[in-house]
Parts: C-alpha cells; structure tokens; sequence
C-alpha cells in the first residue's frame, strides 16, 4: 500500500459562499442509547462549525443498536438540518461504527467525538487544520499535554496516564493519549490504515495509532479543555480489560512481523528520531519500562505453564519446561517491544543467546528449588511458587543487563553528519503539502459549563 503525498480537496469544496460543494469534514457521532444528549449535542456542534469553519462540512450521527429513542432523534436531526446524517448499525461498538462510516465517506478529512462533548470544540479546527492542509495525516485531542486544562476524578486521571503509560513501555508508542474521544484522520489515509485495524470496540482507535505511528504517518496532537461527564456510561473496569487484551494482541503481532504495513509510502521520509531509537540506542527509562511490562507478562505465563507441567512431572521438569516455552517467547517480545529491533536480521542469533541467557535463569530457579527440597522435601505448591517467583526476580535482573549489554547491543546507526551550517541534513520537503488554510474565524463562544 502506498499513501499519496498530498491530500486534494474534492471539486467544488471551496467554493465562494464556503457552504456548497462535497463536505471537506465529515464528524462523526458514535451513539447508544442517547436518547437524551443527543439532539443538544448535535445542535451545538453544527451551531459551532456554521459559525467558525470555513468549509462545507457534514455531521454523522452513527447509532450502534440503539434500543432507546436515539434512532428517531437523530432521523428527525437529519431532516431539521442539511448537513445532517443519520446511520443506523445493527450491532455495538465504537469501532464499527467508525470503520463503516468512514469508509464510506467521500470527505477528505474524516473526525469523530463523543457525544457528551467533553472536549470544548475550540479545539475541532485546530485539530482537522493540519489535515486539510496536507501536514499531518492524523490528529488527536490530548489532555496529558503541559497546556491541557482537565477536569476529571483522581480514579479515572489515574487510570488514563497509567493506560498511556503500558502503551510507551509495551508498544512504543510516542503519541500521549490515545483514550481522549477526539480525532481526525485524512480520508486517503483511512482507507489504507483502516483495513489493517481489527478491534471494534473502544480499542479501535487507539490500535489505529500504534499502527499509524508504526507505518511512519505523522500524528499531529492538539492540547484540549476536557471536563469529566459524570453520567458516562463507559464501563471504566472492562474497557480497561478489554483494551489491556488488545495492547498484547497488537503486540504479539508487531513482535512476529505479521503486520503489512511497510511504512505505508511515508511522506516526509524516515523519521530521524528511529535513527536514535531503534535496537539498542533506545533510551534507558524506555527499555526499562517496556522490560518490566514484557516480563510481568511472562512471569505469569511462566507461572501458568509451570502450574500445568507439575500436574504430570517432577518440579525441576516443569520449571524447565516452563522456562524453555517462556524463553522463546520473551526473547521475541523484548526484541521488538523492549529494545525496538525490527525484521527478521539477526532474530536467530538473538533467540540462541536469549537461551543463554534463559540457562542463566534456570541454574538460579533450579538451585532454588534444589535448596527448597533440600531444607524441606514435603514443601507445599504454593512455597515453591514463592521461590520460584522470588528467584526469577533475581534473574530477571540480570536478563535485562544482559539483555541490554550483549544480546540486543547491535550497531547502532550514526547521526547524519551535519552540514557547514552544522545542522543535519533534513528531507526534502514536499511543497505539494504545504498548502495554507485562511484565517481561522471567530472561536467559539459557547464554553464547557454550557453543557
């Protein structure tokens, strides 16, 4: 798959009245039983773009097997306003909804939001700008920026920075909240990415970035003003389960390779930041983040595996077996989440020093348990995974020194040698996407506590 450098505006979006011609934005409304905030919703938010976007626009309103009245509301708004829309999905999930509609929208610029409007919409136009004007290829809304103003909970800030947090250990990811229901996607871009994006649930979008960021597409972010509703019915505990099995599912694929995304014809070449952070350049807070979320997630597989093995042999047999399963694939997913080293060069070798490595952790939890029989031979299941566990503590930390130091301690690729200016060379610049956008108009009055 390859992207166009450019995005074109289609025929007649620009013309003089600013309101005719095939919609340059399309927003879309993803909705469950939103009987009661959906028509104030709708109605602000087309109030607010008549009044400050430049462009021809549309609204979608897009019900997910609504069982309420919310069908009949948005059927009556997409006949009270023109720009307007209703679709109606037979089954649930945010992600659906989204894939569908935006599939099948002609609009170059492509947006969604939630419908409690948490985010104040003065910051729409300057999320979609740099995707109209051809800089960006996505946009989110962040409230962990430094001049983000949130109004939310302890409970929920927690569970957002630690959730934004599992996704830079774990997948690399360099954007700064995926959660916040508030992007933008260039249409040309959509139809490429959206195919390669599984879930269709409320991890949709944020594997949607973990695949665009890999791809090399530039995510542009723009710091919001975000007020809590307390009347979400999100399901804080089970999205948050839900989204944890897709971070390991995204994972596990981009570990193994079995994603196709080959940078997806990146428009401004590589990003000179991989130069620094592929293989073993990658910071030192980074790797340890990511080292300790591969190996919490091994241990308990470690732990599973063992527990399985000891119902038909021996506790050293087990823990050797245990250890030789779980080696392969921790080797595998430090390789990729921990330490950023990318294709298949070398994943032999790194396997056979990973099981040296994996011999240095069986001698320690083998002479552990040796020692446990030896002081008790009648010792209980559950003290010998205490053991174990403490064992593996010890020998996880010198796995990631190991690690670290000889088995991922590749070349490292230099810096481009700077010019007689003394500043790196930088691609070259496509002056195809650097089209401008008029002025913005007016903000919008209207501020959060209007809700």
């Amino acid at each position: 798959m390859h992207l166009p450098a450019r995005m074109h505006l289609p025929a007649g979006a620009l013309d003089a009245s600013g309101r005719s011609g095939v919609p340059v934005l399309d927003v879309v409304i993803p909705v469950y039983n939103e009987e009661r905030d959906l028509e104030p919703c709708v109605r602000r938010l087309y109030d607010h773009l008549i009044r400050t976007f430049p462009y021809p626009f549309a609204i979608t309103i897009a019900d997910n097997a609504s069982t309420d009245t919310t069908p009949q509301v948005a059927a009556r708004l997409a006949t009270e306003l023109p720009q307007v829309r209703s679709v109606r999905l037979e089954q649930k999930g945010r992600g659906r909804a989204l894939r569908t509609v935006w599939s099948a929208s002609d609009a170059p610029v492509l947006a969604y939001m939630d419908v409690d409007l948490s985010t104040d919409l003065n910051a729409l136009l300057p999320l979609v700008a740099p995707l109209i004007s051809g800089h960006s290829d996505l946009a989110i809304g962040s409230r962990l920026t430094r001049s983000s103003r949130v109004v939310r909970g302890p409970r929920r800030e927690i569970i957002s920075r630690a959730y934004n947090l599992i996704l830079r250990g774990s997948l690399a990811a360099r954007f700064s909240d995926a959660q916040c229901g508030f992007k933008a996607i260039r249409g040309d871009v959509a139809q490429a990415l959206l195919p390669l994006v599984e879930d269709s649930g409320w991890f949709f979008d944020t594997e949607m970035l973990v695949l665009a960021e890999r791809a090399g597409l530039r995510i542009h972010e723009v710091p919001v003003d975000w007020v809590d509703d307390p009347d979400s019915t999100v399901h804080v505990v089970r999205t948050a389960v839900e989204d944890l099995k897709g971070v390991w599912r995204v994972g596990r694929a981009l570990a193994v390779g079995a994603l196709p995304l080959d940078r997806l014809g990146r428009p401004f070449g590589d990003d000179p930041r991989d130069r620094v952070l592929d293989g073993a350049a990658r910071g030192l807070t980074r790797q340890v983040v990511g080292f300790v979320v591969v190996g919490v997630l091994s241990t308990l597989f470690y732990l599973l595996l063992y527990s399985g093995f000891r119902t038909f042999s021996g506790a050293q047999v087990a823990n050797a077996l245990a250890l030789l399963v779980s080696a392969f694939a921790n080797t595998a997913a430090n390789r990729r989440l921990t330490f950023g080293v990318r294709g298949r060069e070398r994943a032999l070798r790194h396997q056979a020093q990973g099981l040296v490595v994996f011999g240095i952790g069986l001698v320690l939890t083998s002479g552990s348990l040796a020692a446990l029989h030896a002081a008790r031979a009648d010792a209980p299941h559950s003290t010998e995974l205490a053991v174990l566990i403490a064992a593996n503590l010890a020998a996880t930390v010198l796995r990631f020194l190991l690690l670290r130091a000889w088995v991922f301690a590749e070349r490292r690729d230099p810096l481009p040698a700077p010019t007689s200016a003394g500043v790196p060379d930088a691609p070259h610049a496509d002056p195809a996407r650097s089209s401008a956008l008029p002025s913005p108009l007016p903000s919008d009055p209207d501020p959060r506590t209007a809700r």
